[in-house]
């Protein structure tokens, strides 16, 4: 048996299943030595098993297996120790490539991601497309090697040069591309399929809850109001301190959004290839309306649109355009905090701060959660100890 010491990770084959006339078979390569020379061969085990989700996941167990004797130099050659009930057959060595004969050309993992890009491309939001396919076709174009063969060398490579969490939502993406090529008939098995990172598991942007004072806010926006680069932004801030909502359903409203009491929630701005266009509907649901609170009626008379242009927006740039919401964080946003000499936290935190406002002032879980976009349980989790400085346990004697 080729021995563990001479093994390397380039060595080390990806284990694989795929459809033959109907029935799943196991099929990886594994250099062994012969007559004192390392050869590769190819094995295949034949499971008997018909393709179906069932026997895929019991195939799935046998894999990672073998995938794991693999990676530690411990592979039983006979096979007697993958075989399940069903009849197995055989290792078979790489057969010799004939001069004449025709083989097909495996397309690879940059030419598989731009065909699942276009597939994806009418399915996903603009902003999700320019975001996730672009990075990861940047991620696909600096890899050592875009050959499917070489699945293991490329997960090790993403790991060693991306973040856990970034390695693991690129391979998951890698993965989803395999399993679309597999069922296009596009290549014969998906070498990414028992894959696996595990990361530890972060916050997202709406669990990040590190909300203002109420003197933060207000001094906040004041200072936004005396600024002279920058005053134009104050009843964007305001806003989106007095309604907890996310910045790209503000940056869409429009002035026939305002009326009948409350602020109807119907679109959001997202980054797309042509920069910042429109989209229906929101982040998390179809549509919110929000009740027009006096904070909200100062704001709106503050506006006092110049014409009665119902499809205006009501918050837009100073050349008159979407609001850039990067932009105004990495500028307007920071440099404000700065003057202020308030600890910096992302713009997002005016929405945490207007939901622990409302919890510290115990309202209903679910009302808020209606009024934001999100849910009760949601509210309970990450909003119930949070900005509480000014509250003390009751006298219980």
């Amino acid at each position: 048996m080729y021995s563990k010491d001479k093994q390397t990770k380039s060595s080390k084959g990806a284990v694989q299943f795929k459809t033959t006339k109907g029935r799943l078979q196991i099929v990886f390569s594994y250099p062994v030595e012969e007559n004192g020379e390392i050869k590769r061969k190819r094995f295949y085990i034949s499971t008997g098993y018909d393709d179906s989700p069932l026997n895929r996941q019991r195939v799935g167990d046998t894999v990672r297996m073998i995938q794991r004797d693999i990676d530690y130099g411990e592979l039983d050659l006979s096979l007697r120790k993958y075989k399940p009930t069903a009849s197995l057959t055989t290792v078979s060595a790489i057969p010799p490539i004939s001069p004449n004969s025709i083989t097909k050309v495996q397309p690879s993992l940059a030419e598989l991601w731009e065909k699942y890009s276009q597939f994806k491309k009418p399915q996903v939001s603009p902003s999700t497309y320019v975001k996730d396919f672009t990075k990861h076709r940047n991620h696909i174009n600096r890899l050592p090697s875009r050959e499917l063969e070489d699945a293991a060398l490329i997960r090790d490579h993403l790991l060693a040069n991306l973040t856990p969490d970034a390695a693991k939502r690129c391979l998951t993406q890698l993965k989803a591309c395999c399993s679309w090529a597999l069922e296009d008939g596009l290549i014969e098995s998906n070498p990414f399929l028992t894959m696996k990172i595990r990361v530890p598991k972060g916050l997202s942007e709406d669990e990040d809850v590190n909300p203002f004072t109420k003197e933060e806010r207000d001094l906040i926006i004041s200072t936004f109001a005396s600024d002279r680069y920058y005053k134009h932004y104050t009843n964007y801030v305001r806003f989106l301190f007095f309604t907890g909502a996310r910045p790209s359903e503000v940056i869409a409203l429009r002035w026939k959004h305002a009326g009948d009491g409350v602020i109807k929630f119907r679109q959001s701005v997202v980054v797309s290839e042509r920069g910042l266009v429109l989209k229906e509907g929101l982040k998390t649901q179809r549509k919110r309306d929000f009740p027009i609170t006096a904070e909200v009626q100062a704001i709106l008379k503050d506006l006092n649109p110049e014409s009665s242009d119902l499809e205006g927006f009501l918050f837009r740039s100073p050349k008159g355009k979407f609001i850039d919401q990067h932009n105004f964080s990495s500028r307007a946003w920071q440099s404000i905090l700065d003057k202020c000499n308030v600890p910096y936290r992302k713009s997002y935190q005016c929405r945490h701060t207007f939901i622990s406002l409302c919890v510290e002032a115990h309202i209903n879980s679910t009302a808020i959660g209606r009024w934001t976009g999100t849910s009760a349980k949601m509210i309970d989790k990450h909003y119930g100890a949070t900005n509480f400085t000014n509250l003390r346990p009751p006298n219980l004697t």
